[in-house]
């Protein structure tokens, strides 16, 4: 089993901030989470290898990949 699966809720609640915020910034969502900025920074690696991707802009903003129909 992979590590990202024992992760998958906070993976999902990443995500839902990411796709209702697009171009949150890591910061933010960390607030919103009452976690560590660094928690959501070590997080998005795992989750890109769980299939969650996302651009980062030049501030450093997040926008979900749109998924093609």
């Amino acid at each position: 089993m992979g590590f990202w699966r024992k992760k998958r809720q906070e993976f999902d609640e990443i995500d839902r901030l990411i796709r209702e915020n697009p171009g949150i910034q890591p910061a933010e969502i960390a607030r919103r989470l009452g976690v560590h900025r660094s928690t959501v920074l070590r997080r998005l690696p795992s989750m890109e290898e769980a299939g969650y991707l996302y651009a980062e802009d030049e501030r450093g903003g997040l926008w979900p990949f749109k998924r093609r129909k």
